[in-house]
């Protein structure tokens, strides 16, 4: 029997935004709901503050937050809009979108019982901004120019130029609300603790530097947007999909998140445990190569170029995610609002006679030896299969010769910041659902990959052109020149979209809803009884 739910979400901005109930955090009991996750979180020497929001920029680090540290605006259960969260109700006040007023909901307090203020909300995003951590976190809000009170409840923002996106960023944990007393203003906040006003309070157990697992506690106190379907919710830490899918097969655990294996996938697709079902749903994850325009050779654009013309992306998927992935020619996932083929229309097939060309009219010599760098431990474990396949693809060319190397995903997202890679292999997981999120991160100042790339005409121009448009239709045109771009310059190399999935024992129940499009984790979704 064949026990996968086909989730089919909206595309992201089509549908009107839904209205969430306001109030308190109904439901519960039944004992924790555990769920197992394969992702890492670790606090190194170079990265010791691994959970600070103003200092974190990674999705599963972002999961553990959104549980428990509050923003203004969230995205709504069933796509579309954002929605005041801790705010009562937010917009933007004249014609040019240049100001946005949020007033916060009345009775906000902190878990600890703090009383929140429109001076804390102002104290919290400026904090973020001040610090302005190397993960390039910070940049979501760089349209800020100036934050001011109004009173106990009001919040104006003053923005530099006009932004159409500027309320899905405060939905991101950067823009969270932090207590000053908790947070110090002016430098990142070290370890695993975590507090805020959230759903939830936020205990982990640690163990050599390492989170093993995460407890999340009903918040009392909590006053917001969401009805919270559980009073706990333990998420444990596995080493690799195999145990994590045993654990679930036993009763261990009663939900499995990210990241499970290509073949564990299949296999519950097949329905070959009859207490556990799949849940696939749409995604905006996208795999791509990066690379250090300014090293020895990937620093060649004709390097580059001839990589986008030789990777055959159907092979990739098809050799190691299946049905679980689509080919992808853009920085733009295909399902969003802007998005355009220009990887295929510049390179069409893939081609080793037009690779050849492109090297030699370049005047490189060939084989080009490269390394391309994975993370072992960050993306699920068919990440190193991946990385084999792309190998044999370019070295069958006989124009390439490429070495693949794997670091655990602590030293390796520390390492790639630093320029330590020439070619390496990364995935995003959207801040929010627009394709300014698959633009604005990789290509404007200050971009998160701290990427050398700079196109003026692209940062000073045309990503605030796109801004300007509140109908993101609108916007498509310019957005396609970016695109454009991005397949001549190749500073990143677009490899595929991925689907999402969440299995879950027959007894649980919101699993529909426990992940949504931009991969965003919501735990307040999960309950027990009576299997969807």
């Amino acid at each position: 029997m064949n026990r996968k739910t086909l989730v089919l979400a909206a595309v992201a901005g089509l549908l009107a935004p839904v209205v969430t109930a306001c109030g308190g955090t109904e439901g519960g009991g039944g004992g924790a709901i555990v769920v197992g996750t394969t992702d890492r979180f670790t606090a190194t020497k170079e990265a010791p503050a691994p959970l600070d929001p103003a200092y974190t920029y990674d999705t599963n680090s972002w999961n553990l937050l959104r549980q428990t540290v509050q923003t203004l605006m969230i995205e709504p259960k069933g796509e579309g809009s954002p929605v005041p969260e801790a705010a009562e109700h937010c917009g933007f006040t004249d014609r040019g979108d240049e100001r946005y007023v949020c007033t916060l909901r009345e009775g906000l307090q902190f878990a600890d019982g703090d009383r929140i203020t429109a001076a804390i909300v102002k104290s919290s995003i400026e904090r973020s901004l001040r610090i302005n951590a190397d993960t390039g976190v910070a940049a979501l809000l760089n349209t800020i120019d100036t934050i001011e009170t109004q009173g106990d409840r009001d919040i104006v923002f003053h923005l530099k130029a006009a932004d159409a996106t500027f309320p899905y960023k405060l939905t991101t944990p950067v823009a969270g609300i932090v207590n000053p007393k908790d947070y110090a203003g002016n430098k990142l906040r070290d370890g695993f603790a975590v507090d805020g006003s959230g759903p939830y309070t936020f205990q982990a157990d640690v163990k050599d530097d390492t989170v093993t697992a995460v407890t999340f506690t009903k918040n009392p106190r909590y006053r917001g947007s969401l009805k919270t379907n559980n009073d706990k919710v333990v998420l444990r830490v596995f080493d690799d999909a195999d145990a994590m899918g045993t654990a679930i097969g036993k009763g261990d655990i009663d939900v499995m998140i990210r990241t499970m294996s290509p073949a564990q996938i299949d296999k519950l697709d097949e329905g070959t445990d009859e207490h556990v079902s799949l849940v696939e749903m749409s995604g905006l994850e996208i795999r791509y190569l990066g690379f250090d325009t300014d090293a020895p050779t990937a620093g060649t654009k004709a390097v580059r170029q001839a990589m986008a013309q030789l990777v055959d992306r159907a092979d990739l998927v098809s050799k190691v995610y299946g049905s679980q992935a689509e080919p992808l020619y853009s920085l733009v996932p295909a399902t969003l609002t802007g998005h355009s083929n220009s990887f295929f229309n510049k390179y069409g097939d893939p081609s080793t006679a037009k690779a050849k060309d492109i090297l030699a009219r370049a005047g490189v010599t060939t084989p080009v030896k490269l390394t391309m760098h994975y993370t072992t431990d960050h993306y699920g474990s068919a990440t190193k299969q991946e990385f084999e396949v792309l190998r044999r693809q370019l070295d069958a060319s006989g124009l390439f010769d490429i070495t693949i190397q794997g670091t655990p995903w602590a030293n390796f997202s520390t390492n790639e910041r630093k320029g330590d890679y020439g070619v390496y292999g990364m995935g995003w997981f959207p801040d929010f659902p627009d394709a300014d999120n698959f633009i604005a991160p990789f290509l404007d100042k200050d971009n998160f990959l701290a990427s050398p790339y700079s196109n003026k005409t692209i940062q000073r121009s045309l990503i605030p052109e796109t801004r300007r448009e509140a109908d993101r239709l609108s916007a498509a045109r310019v957005l396609t020149q970016i695109q454009d771009t991005v397949a001549d310059d190749v500073p990143v190399l677009p490899l595929w979209q991925g689907k999402q999935y969440v299995a879950a024992r027959d007894d649980i129940t919101g699993t529909s809803y426990a992940i949504n499009s931009s991969s965003v984790l919501q735990l307040w979704e999960l309950g027990r009884g009576l299997s969807e």
